[in-house]
């Protein structure tokens, strides 16, 4: 058969697989990811068609692998000492990688991810590479899961943005009121602006913010990354369970194991964290479909302003624009001159009607709907 005419298909579910096994129906192009398929062996064992058939990690015994092999199945290894599942087949908890936090940052699996992203003995090692690469590919599978036909904007500052900041607020209250109008917001799911953004989209529409910002003030920056994030898990566990799987989410952060000294924000519903900044970078600008509004930043914020003015500069105009809006008139004409060759480079493009520059949070909204 032509595998470039095979429909791929990724089962992440028991139940899913289970109807599917028992239907009888051919299993070439099915990805079974990160499963444990103990209790569906000697369906397995049953059946000898199984070319085509790919099983990402997960759990099976030797019998049941080598008898998938035997019948031309790919069977990828499961690593156990990989920091996390490479195979992961939904976005992360913030408990998922903060766990083990009580014996410190060090000891949880997004430290331990970092410091096996940055190994340079595993630096030219193929497997690794593959293995990180299969994550990645994961992660952008289930984000794009979670946020099919849900509008949502994204929301790009600055890391240093403290906690006890006036700035810090305002973005958080801008978050709050992206999630009470239906957006969902996404960041980089880092700490400062990033933070602010899904802390107040998280806590959502009509909760008084001030008891989580006075809270988390305690510790305005992430210096001590124990203390930072420790006092983030107790002022979320306040605000409640956030939204869970199938219901529209209000705050997706999406980080980088690039960025070692950027730990992820815990004000997400899920969390889409990289190994690729390139991937990350890339995705969160193309699912910020609702437009992107940009808090006061340095490299990393300009950065993000043109990655998501190149596709706007050579769009054609037939299709809707998403707005860009950059927040902090003197931030970004005199301290960060970037507005200037924003326009300049507007001049004449279908862009630069939908290229904003504004001074309160108030404005934001109408702009993205207009």
């Amino acid at each position: 058969m032509d595998q470039l005419s095979v429909a791929l298909r990724e089962i992440h579910a028991h139940d899913e697989l289970s109807a599917l096994l028992a239907s009888g129906a051919p299993l070439t192009g099915v990805r079974l990811q990160g499963m444990d398929l103990t209790g569906h062996k000697a369906a397995f064992l049953a059946r000898t068609d199984l070319h085509g058939l790919a099983v990402l990690g997960g759990r099976l015994t030797g019998r049941l692998a080598r008898h998938l092999a035997e019948h031309g199945a790919l069977v990828f290894p499961d690593v156990p000492e990989a920091p996390i599942d490479p195979y992961r087949a939904a976005l992360y908890h913030p408990s998922d990688l903060y766990a083990g936090l009580s014996h410190g940052y060090a000891a949880t699996p997004d430290a331990r991810a970092y410091d096996w992203a940055q190994d340079a003995d595993l630096a030219h090692d193929a497997l690794v590479t593959a293995l990180r690469a299969l994550h990645d590919d994961a992660m952008g599978d289930s984000l794009q899961e979670v946020l099919d036909g849900y509008p949502a904007v994204g929301v790009m500052g600055g890391h240093g943005l403290r906690r006890d900041s006036e700035d810090f607020a305002h973005t958080a209250r801008l978050g709050q009121a992206l999630a009470g109008a239906g957006r969902v917001v996404l960041t980089g799911g880092g700490p400062g602006a990033m933070e602010a953004a899904n802390l107040g989209a998280y806590a959502g529409p009509g909760v008084d913010l001030a008891p989580a910002l006075q809270e988390l003030a305690r510790v305005p920056g992430f210096e001590d990354i124990d203390a930072w994030a420790a006092t983030a898990l107790r002022v979320r566990a306040d605000l409640g369970p956030g939204r869970g799987p199938g219901q529209r989410p209000q705050s997706i952060g999406i980080p980088t194991w690039f960025y070692g000294h950027e730990p992820p924000n815990v004000f997400c519903d899920g969390i889409a964290k990289y190994f690729s900044n390139a991937l990350r970078e890339d995705g969160l600008l193309a699912r910020s479909t609702g437009g992107v509004v940009v808090m006061p930043g340095a490299a990393g914020t300009v950065q993000e302003i043109f990655q998501a003015v190149t596709p706007r500069y050579y769009d054609t105009g037939k299709s809707p624009v998403p707005a860009l809006i950059l927040l902090g008139r003197e931030h970004w004409t005199r301290t960060v001159p970037v507005w200037p060759l924003l326009l300049a480079l507007g001049q004449g493009r279908a862009f630069s009607s939908r290229l904003h520059l504004v001074d309160h949070i108030d404005e934001v909204l109408p702009l993205l709907e207009a």
